[in-house]
């Protein structure tokens, strides 16, 4: 069973119960604009898992804090640009020198809202992901939307079912995993 911690911030503590302490914890990190790449972290954090408390946070509200916490991590964003979005590269750029040393080895996935291709956001997550030495746990997954007319690239985004059940496969992949001790 899987407990979904949705960035419930009390007085400046999480409020976990202790069983939640106990669990491994995968953090999943979004950012979205047109609700495709937010679709798509919601269907990970479906993940069926026992012992593994799943928390989903957007880009904006991470800290170096939350990155330790966590035991792996899914990377969830747009494709702006042939590059990941500017809220994700943000997030990466704040938190990334507090963790590096001490992330070593954590399992992580991509899953990326592109209008064409996505490879060069899937690119830069990769890149900053070996700097930080984890472990990808699955081939990136990449949700091609073919939004190409400024129209379609604002509209708000609506991700086909047999897409969102790659989404909670990979987060039910990390999530076992993590519970297991595989990863």
């Amino acid at each position: 069973m899987v407990k979904v911690l949705l960035g419930i911030w009390s007085v400046g503590r999480w409020r976990r119960s202790a069983y939640a302490e106990a669990m491994k914890r995968l953090l999943i990190i979004w950012h979205s604009r047109t609700g495709g790449s937010k679709a798509m972290a919601m269907a990970a954090a479906e993940a069926d898992a026992a012992d593994c408390a799943v928390e989903v946070l957007r880009a904006c509200d991470v800290s170096a804090q939350r990155m330790l916490a966590a035991d792996g991590y899914i990377f969830v964003c747009p494709e702006n640009l042939a590059s990941m979005s500017g809220d994700m590269k943000e997030m990466f750029d704040r938190c990334y020198y507090d963790v590096i040393g001490q992330v070593e080895g954590r399992p992580y996935a991509i899953l990326i809202c592109a209008g064409s291709d996505g490879s060069g956001a899937v690119h830069q997550i990769e890149r900053i992901a070996t700097g930080w030495r984890l472990k990808a746990i699955a081939e990136p997954v990449i949700v091609n939307t073919s939004a190409q007319t400024p129209e379609a690239i604002l509209a708000a985004k609506h991700i086909a079912e047999e897409d969102l059940a790659q989404c909670r496969e990979i987060g039910e992949t990390l999530a076992n995993g993590l519970a297991m001790g595989i990863f």
